[in-house]
């Protein structure tokens, strides 16, 4: 099976779309989803209605239903995780690329679908979204990188069966940027979780970051994923379904 590969910036980071060389011959409806979405909620674009927010120049109740449902989806998401996952700045500024980014690769996948394509691989900024089987005709490998040495892979995993979607989540490459309980800092720099649909594995890889060794065990026990952290010491912790999909580790 031959497939086509395609690069594109968005949202600050980059995005490449593998898929089906009978798809269509232009990904620009990938992209303007993308564009919606980053100006809509961008906080680094100053027209945007998430910046007029935190700027005061627009109240919530006057935003769109678009921008208001998806604030009530992360506070549902705040909720249910006990508040390891925030749509609100230290600050108080609602924040929502912890959902934003998920939720465009949801609908970009969607509309890829809808076009008659059946097999691709959606990345951006290192969270995987997938559908059918790579040109070998083989399930989707996710490479993960080594958060204590950047330019080295720790190791791969597959995406098969009901699994689509991979989000890894840490301080590692951005730095302390994720809001976490408590004064100290989170015993994880990276998570990576496995999940049915990539809003689960982005909210739920951000919420282990957060909340350490109990958001690791809650989350673990409650929703339907695979995870793996990798500590400070360099320490390496897997739920027992994804290390049956991992083909090498350290």
């Amino acid at each position: 099976m031959t497939q086509k590969r395609d690069v594109f910036t968005t949202m600050g980071t980059v995005a490449s779309l593998t898929f089906d060389a009978v798809g269509p011959e232009s990904i620009r409806p990938v992209q303007d989803i993308f564009d919606h979405y980053d100006a809509t909620f961008s906080l680094f674009m100053p027209e945007s209605e998430l910046s007029q927010i935190a700027a005061g120049q627009l109240s919530l109740a006057n935003a769109s239903s678009e921008l208001r449902d998806t604030y009530a989806a992360a506070l549902e998401w705040r909720a249910t995780t006990h508040g390891e996952f925030t749509p609100h700045r230290p600050d108080g500024v609602i924040d929502l690329s912890g959902v934003v980014k998920a939720i465009a690769m949801e609908r970009a996948g969607a509309e890829l679908i809808r076009s008659g394509v059946t097999s691709w691989c959606l990345n951006v900024g290192g969270d995987v979204l997938v559908s059918g089987v790579d040109e070998h005709s083989e399930p989707w490998s996710v490479g993960i990188v080594d958060p204590l040495d950047r330019i080295a892979l720790l190791t791969s995993t597959t995406l098969r069966g009901s699994r689509r979607a991979c989000a890894t989540s840490g301080s590692a490459e951005r730095g302390d940027h994720i809001w976490t309980i408590g004064a100290a800092p989170t015993v994880f720099v990276q998570a990576t979780v496995l999940a049915d649909d990539i809003v689960t594995a982005d909210v739920l890889a951000t919420a282990i970051i957060a909340g350490g060794l109990h958001a690791l065990d809650q989350i673990s026990a409650t929703w339907n994923i695979d995870a793996m952290t990798i500590d400070r010491d360099g320490n390496i912790r897997m739920t027992p379904e994804f290390a049956t999909r991992v083909s090498s580790d350290r």
